[in-house]
C-alpha cells in the first residue's frame, strides 16, 4: 500500500441567509397551505359542500301503490305489485355504445330502433327503455353496469280474476291511471300521493345509501266493491257455456240483490285478460251489460200487467179474447204464435201472448202505461256511475200512435240495458219499491228507495210470474230445485233493413228467487243464438236456472219450495252444482287468473 498521504474534500458551507430564505419559504408555503384549509372548510364549506351534493346527492321520488279492489268479502279483483322500469340518460349511455347490442338483447328490443331513440334524444336526460320489468330482468340489466342505464321503482296492476271480473273492473294504462270500469270510474279514490326521500348515488346512478325522507308516500284508497267472487265465476262460467252451445254472438248476465240493488255479478262474453292485452280487441272491451241497448221483447210484459192492475179496470182473474190469434190495429196486425182463445191476465204472462197485452194496454191511457214504466227505470240511468253507461230509449208517450201503444206493451220501440232490466225486476221483487245500482258495497240499507208501483201490485205480479216457471210456462226450464222462481221470458226479433229480421234473435230471461221472499234478480241475455233452440225458454231460461240456483246455495238462502220437492232429485241437483265449483281452480287458469 502506497504510503502517500491521501487527501480529503473541504466540507460544503451554506450561506447563513440562502439557509433563512429557504426555511422561510417552506414555513411560508405550508402557512399557505394550513390558510387555505381552514379558508376552504370555514368560508366556502358551503360551496364544496353543494358541488358535492351536486355529483352525489339527489332527491327521488318514492311511487305510492294503488289502492286494491277487492270484493264484498274483501277478496282482491286488482292488486298492485312493485316492479322496475328501465331508463337511460342519452348524454352519459352516449359513450358506452359499444355495449348498446348487449342491452337490446336484453330487453328484447331492435338495436336499430334504440340506436335512432337514443341518438334524437341526445339532449334529453330522461328516457324510458322499458317499462315495468320482472324482478330477474331488472337485476340482469343493473349487472351489466352500463353507464347511464338506470332502474325506477314502480308498481304493475295484477288482476287475480282475469276475464271474468274484467269488464266490471276495468283496467290501468302503463302510469297506473284508470281507462276502463271502476279502475276508471274510481281513479281519483285509488290514486296514490307519491312521496320523496334525499339518496346518495354513486357514479353509475345507483343508489348506495338513504339520507333522509322528506315526504312519506299516501297509498290510495282501497275499494270494496258489491261483487261477490263466487257468484261472479258461476255466472261467467254457465254464460260461456251457453253462448259456446248456442254458438251465439254474445251475452250478459247481471245478478242483483233483490234489496238493495247491489250487483253481486256481471259478466259479459266475448271477454278479455287484463293480465295480457297484447291481443286486445277493442269490441270485447266494452261492458255490454251497461252500454248495449236492445228491444226487450216479452220480458216487460209483466209491467204491462202491472199497469192494468193499478188501473183499478183489471183483477188477475179478468178474461182477454185473444182468438183467432191475430189483431188488427190499423192497418198492422199483432199476432201470437197460435190462437190461445180467452185468457185470464195470468195466462197472457204464461203463455206470452201479444194480442193479450195489446189489448191492455190499447183499453189504457198512454200516459198511464208509460208512467209506469218511467217509474220503474226504463228510459232512465241507473244511477251506478259506471262510465258509458247508457240511459235506452222509450219515445214519449204523446208521440205513439195505436200501434206504438201495442208493440211497446211487449217490448218492441222501446230499448234497454241488461243492468236497467234486471233493475226494473227489483221493483217487482222489493214490493214496488226502486233503489239506485250500487256497485260498492253496502254497510246497511239503501240511503234511497222510491215506492213506484203499489205494493199489492207488485205482489200480485209476482204471483203471476211464478206461474211462467212451471211446466205449463215458457220459462219452465228456469226452475230451479228447491226454490220457487218467478220470471219471464223473451224471445225478441233483431231489427234489420226495412223492418225486423226472421233469422237473427235475441234470447233472454229475466225473474227472481225465491219468490216468496226474493233475495236476487237476474237477468240472461244471449244474443244471436244460432241453434235451433234460440227461444229465451230454451237458450236463456236454462242458464238463468243454473246461475240462480248456484247463487242462492252459495248464499245459504233457505229453500222455500221443500215440501213439494223429491228429496232426492233436490240433492241430485245440488251435487250437479256443486261439481263444477270443485273445478273452480281449473276455470281460474284458463282464465288467466290466480287467487
Amino acid at each position: 500500500m502506497s504510503k502517500r498521504a491521501v487527501k480529503s474534500s473541504p466540507p460544503v458551507l451554506i450561506h447563513p441567509v440562502r439557509h433563512s430564505i429557504v426555511l422561510g419559504a417552506l414555513m411560508l408555503s405550508a402557512g399557505l397551505l394550513i390558510w387555505r384549509a381552514v379558508d376552504l372548510q370555514i368560508s366556502d364549506s358551503e360551496f364544496l359542500q353543494g358541488q358535492g351534493d351536486a355529483r352525489h346527492l339527489r332527491i327521488v321520488e318514492i311511487p305510492a301503490h294503488r289502492g286494491m279492489i277487492t270484493d264484498r268479502h274483501g277478496e282482491p279483483l286488482a292488486i298492485s305489485t312493485p316492479v322496475d322500469s328501465v331508463w337511460v340518460n342519452p348524454r352519459e349511455i352516449m359513450a358506452a355504445s359499444a355495449e348498446w347490442p348487449r342491452l337490446a338483447r336484453l330487453l328484447k328490443l331492435d338495436i336499430d330502433e334504440l340506436s335512432q331513440r337514443l341518438m334524437t334524444r341526445q339532449t334529453r336526460e330522461f328516457v324510458y327503455l322499458k317499462r315495468r320489468i320482472s324482478p330477474d330482468l331488472a337485476q340482469q340489466v343493473k349487472a351489466l353496469g352500463i353507464p347511464g342505464v338506470f332502474l325506477q321503482r314502480e308498481y304493475r296492476r295484477y288482476y287475480p280474476a282475469g276475464e271474468v271480473a274484467a269488464h266490471v273492473v276495468g283496467f290501468t294504462d302503463v302510469d297506473d291511471a284508470g281507462q276502463e270500469g271502476l279502475e276508471l270510474a274510481y281513479d281519483d279514490w285509488l290514486q296514490g300521493v307519491s312521496g320523496s326521500k334525499r339518496v346518495i348515488k354513486n357514479r353509475l346512478g345507483y343508489i348506495v345509501e338513504d339520507v333522509e325522507s322528506i315526504e312519506a308516500p299516501e297509498a290510495g284508497k282501497e275499494l270494496r266493491l258489491s261483487i261477490d267472487r263466487n257468484i261472479q265465476y258461476l255466472a261467467y262460467r254457465e254464460l260461456k257455456t251457453a253462448i259456446r252451445d248456442h254458438r251465439a254472438k254474445s251475452g250478459s248476465i247481471v245478478v242483483l240483490d233483490a234489496k238493495t240493488s247491489e250487483v253481486l255479478a256481471m259478466v259479459n262474453q266475448p271477454s278479455y285478460n287484463p293480465n295480457n292485452r297484447s291481443t286486445l280487441k277493442s269490441s270485447h272491451v266494452r261492458n255490454r251489460a251497461v252500454t248495449d241497448v236492445f228491444e226487450p221483447g216479452s220480458t216487460v210484459k209483466p209491467f204491462t200487467i202491472a199497469a192494468a192492475l193499478e188501473s183499478k179496470k183489471y183483477l188477475p182473474g179478468n178474461i182477454i179474447r185473444t182468438g183467432p190469434g191475430y189483431y188488427r190495429v190499423g192497418r198492422d196486425t199483432v199476432r201470437d204464435t197460435k190462437n190461445y182463445g180467452n185468457l185470464n191476465l195470468t195466462d197472457i204472462l204464461v203463455k206470452s201472448s201479444n194480442v193479450g197485452t195489446s189489448k191492455l194496454a190499447l183499453s189504457l191511457a198512454a200516459e198511464k202505461l208509460w208512467g209506469l214504466y218511467s217509474r220503474a227505470g226504463f228510459g232512465s240511468l241507473t244511477y251506478s256511475g259506471f262510465p258509458g253507461e247508457v240511459a235506452g230509449l222509450m219515445t214519449d208517450h204523446w208521440k205513439w200512435s195505436e200501434i206504438d201503444q201495442a208493440t211497446f206493451s211487449f217490448g218492441y220501440g222501446m230499448s234497454v240495458t241488461t243492468l236497467q232490466l234486471a233493475r226494473a225486476y227489483t221493483v217487482l221483487a222489493n214490493g214496488g219499491r226502486l233503489t239506485p245500482v250500487s256497485f260498492l258495497a253496502l254497510e246497511g240499507a239503501p240511503a234511497q228507495q222510491e215506492q213506484v208501483m203499489e205494493p199489492a201490485v207488485a205482489k200480485r205480479v209476482l204471483k203471476m210470474m211464478e206461474a211462467v216457471v212451471s211446466e205449463k210456462g215458457t220459462g219452465a226450464k228456469a226452475d230451479v230445485v228447491g226454490y220457487r222462481v218467478a220470471g219471464k221470458t223473451g224471445t225478441v226479433h233483431k231489427s234489420d233493413i226495412g223492418g225486423y229480421s226472421e233469422e237473427r234473435y235475441l234470447s233472454i230471461f229475466a225473474g227472481m228467487a225465491p219468490a216468496s221472499d226474493p233475495r236476487l234478480v237476474a237477468v240472461v241475455m244471449i244474443n244471436e243464438p244460432r241453434t235451433e233452440a234460440y227461444h229465451g225458454g230454451q237458450a236463456a231460461a236454462p242458464t238463468f236456472s243454473k246461475v240462480m240456483g248456484g247463487a242462492l246455495r252459495q248464499l245459504g238462502v233457505v229453500p222455500d219450495d221443500v215440501p213439494r220437492t223429491n228429496m232426492k232429485r233436490l240433492h241430485q241437483k245440488i251435487a250437479e252444482h256443486l261439481a263444477p265449483q270443485q273445478e273452480g281452480a281449473h276455470l281460474r287458469a284458463s282464465v288467466g287468473g290466480r287467487i
